[in-house]
């Protein structure tokens, strides 16, 4: 139920209105004249797609609008097929000796009752796991095996206020914060929130499927270490208490996911804070004493507004939407960062072929969508249903869960669920043969 593929959200604590003075980042350096390819964010699907050109012999500028990459991010769990793109790239074992968990099972627990126990650990080996990687290991990593390519370069620090046109409206750069970058496509990678796709003028496609949102938070395990970190991501359903995900975070965390009904923090928050801790310690018993202990605001906490969304189209003449930019979707799963790397492996030859041919119009771009368009809405058809299955509340649906998950468990379904959400479309591959050198 985790891995939106920004990884962050509003701190729900934080002041309206208050203005925050920070001083300005440094002047870009001088754009190259024309860069072939510029990725406006570099989360894991913008970084993985720059070094996925990088390779094929292009010049890619990657812009950010942040500085730092040690900041909090929500996203971390990386499924099976995330885990063998980044294998491929040579990412994945840097990564990981940054530090990682890994986690064998997904667990749906109703008052200590086993109700779903997907084990990982049925397929094949080596991405027989869940892998909790903190996105700042990822990040750093990917833009460590970027900046070994002379055709580099990496804007952090700038936000892009503006799109290039040309006189036939063609997109053909970015603005950010004055300097330019000119390219010969722009990718918008920049989250759910993309201000690519607002300047391009093109609709988010916003819909409520979801019943829930969640209210995230970190808690430091002991110094003492206490108990090991489990090796199961679990959701915690209790007789009168919102679900609750759990699982271990690098290096001494636990990360936890509270479901409030949508659009109701306020409710929750209207009570004070102790109103908020007592009812996040009834909902994790366990974690009681942390809870008391560790938050002390409710800057403690992350409120994640879930929504699914997909936008109206994802090309325009020289542009392209990817990633939580083009469609948006629930935690549910940990399906956000698995997208975007996957989406980067599929439009990865299309862009290559692009620029190969000078080709950047509309339509040419438009066979990103079509290609991907259908595993997206297999997903979405499915986190709606995972929605309803495991977080969903009311006399009859609590007495038909246990039947059906028991059901569910010895068929043919559960294994095809699973290949599912762990790999995506199998035909997804990373397209070696375009690599130069």
């Amino acid at each position: 139920m985790t891995g939106a593929e920004d990884g962050t959200a509003a701190a729900p604590g934080a002041a309206a209105g208050t203005e925050r003075r920070t001083a300005a980042p440094p002047a870009m350096a001088p754009a190259p004249e024309r860069t072939d390819v510029c990725v406006v964010g570099a989360g894991p699907g913008g970084l993985t797609l720059a070094l996925l050109l990088l390779r094929s012999g292009l010049r890619v500028t990657v812009v950010e609008k942040t500085r730092s990459r040690d900041r909090e991010f929500r996203g971390e769990i990386l499924q099976p097929g995330a885990l063998a793109v980044l294998d491929r790239l040579g990412v994945l074992a840097g990564a990981r000796a940054r530090g990682c968990h890994e986690h064998s099972r997904f667990r749906l627990l109703e008052r200590d009752r086993v109700l779903l126990d997907v084990d990982y650990r049925t397929l094949p080996a080596p991405y027989d796991h869940l892998l909790s990687l903190p996105q700042s290991h990822l990040l750093a990593e990917l833009l460590a095996h970027c900046a070994a390519f002379p055709g580099f370069r990496y804007a952090e620090g700038h936000r892009v206020d503006g799109l290039l046109r040309d006189g036939d409206g063609r997109v053909t750069g970015v603005t950010a914060g004055g300097p330019a970058v000119t390219a010969r496509i722009v990718v918008g990678a920049d989250g759910r929130f993309s201000k690519v796709r607002r300047l391009a003028g093109i609709g988010a496609g916003r819909t409520e499927a979801f019943d829930q949102d969640v209210l995230w938070f970190k808690l430091r395990r002991p110094a003492d270490g206490g108990a090991p970190p489990s090796r199961d991501v679990r959701v915690l359903r209790g007789r009168d208490s919102s679900p609750v995900l759990v699982y271990g975070s690098w290096p001494d965390r636990v990360q936890i996911g509270w479901t409030l009904p949508h659009q109701g923090y306020r409710d929750v928050v209207r009570h004070g804070l102790d109103h908020v801790k007592e009812q996040l310690a009834h909902a994790v018993p366990e974690y009681a004493g942390l809870i008391d202990e560790q938050i002390t605001s409710l800057r403690d906490l992350t409120l994640l507004d879930v929504f699914s969304g997909r936008a109206e189209r994802w090309a325009a003449d020289g542009l392209v939407l990817m990633g939580d930019a083009a469609h948006t979707h629930s935690p549910i799963g940990a399906q956000g960062i698995n997208l975007a790397v996957q989406d980067a492996v599929v439009l990865h030859p299309l862009l290559v072929e692009a620029v190969a041919a000078d080709r950047a119009d509309a339509a040419f771009l438009s066979r990103f969508e079509e290609r991907r368009a259908p595993d997206i809405a297999a997903v979405m058809r499915l986190q709606e249903m995972q929605s309803k299955a495991m977080l969903a509340s009311g006399g009859l649906v609590n007495r038909v869960r246990p039947r059906l998950a028991a059901v569910v468990r010895h068929t043919p379904v559960y294994r095809k669920i699973l290949r599912t959400v762990a790999f995506g479309n199998p035909s997804v591959r990373v397209a070696e043969h375009l690599f130069t050198g």
